[in-house]
């Protein structure tokens, strides 16, 4: 969004290939590494040594915002707590993530740990994504353009965005009964599930009224009202029409209809 991001990485272990980071994830996954430090200077600094500690203060002098990730306790060990901050760079705003907000911030966790705390693991199956991780950078995000305005009213700040926090956010559809089984977008609503199809699956959410209507009027199904979509009735004509249906053939339904679906492999 324009910002100049600069980044301080810990050395690479000792016995590296040459150009390795000090970040894990370069040894994880260099892909998600590179994408992720697109446009961003990395700089290398040991931030426990003194030249680590002349290389931060350099760069702080310059910044706008510091972005951290470390427990409470690393901060005030590295001179990076709020209060020593706020007294030598007046105007500086730092943003601080963390696993979990407030007294919880020492103890450890991660993406899977915040998210089984939040009802979003089941079974032994590990969820397909970074959910917390990934909303997690958006509240960051979020948090970095606040404290930009703040800053052009004069008004330095500080900003804990926690993990757990962002999992809780993800999470509110299903505690709010949304999502669970037989609720609207829980599978109750014929026209928001997924069904199977000749050669696969098929993913149709036709949730709004006029959706629904269109589903109904291609698998032949009277419409009547909302209530149509949560009758048995309804449910079972539909998956026996998707049954019968190629995902060559959706696909053109969707287009040809207007329906809101998308086909998937087996």
């Amino acid at each position: 969004m324009g910002a100049t991001c600069v980044k301080l990485e810990p050395p690479a272990p000792a016995g590296s290939a040459t150009g390795a980071s000090g970040d894990p994830m370069g040894l994880y996954n260099r892909t998600a590494f590179d994408v992720l430090h697109r446009g961003i200077r990395l700089l290398v600094a040991d931030l426990k040594t003194e030249k680590g500690q002349r290389a931060l203060q350099r760069e702080l002098a310059k910044a706008d915002i510091l972005l951290t990730s470390f427990r409470p306790s690393a901060l005030k060990k590295l001179g990076l707590e709020w209060k020593v901050l706020h007294k030598q760079y007046p105007t500086l705003s730092q943003v601080a993530m963390v696993g979990a907000p407030g007294a919880r911030a020492e103890e450890p966790g991660h993406d899977l740990t915040y998210l089984a705390e939040n009802g979003l693991v089941n079974g032994l199956e590990l969820p397909p994504t970074l959910y917390a991780d990934m909303g997690g950078s958006l509240m960051a995000s979020e948090a970095v353009l606040q404290a930009v305005l703040m800053q052009k009213r004069g008004k330095s700040c500080y900003f804990e965005v926690a993990l757990s926090a962002a999992a809780a956010y993800l999470a509110l559809p299903r505690n709010w009964g949304l999502t669970q089984a037989g609720a609207a977008v829980g599978g109750g609503h014929a026209g928001y599930r997924v069904y199977a199809c000749k050669n696969g699956r098929v993913a149709v959410a036709a949730l709004e009224p006029h959706f629904a209507r269109a589903l109904c009027a291609t698998a032949q199904v009277p419409y009547i009202n909302v209530l149509t979509m949560l009758s048995t009735q309804t449910h079972q004509a539909i998956a026996t029409y998707l049954e019968g249906m190629t995902r060559e053939a959706l696909d053109a339904l969707a287009r040809d209809k207007d329906i809101p679906l998308f086909t998937l492999q087996a």
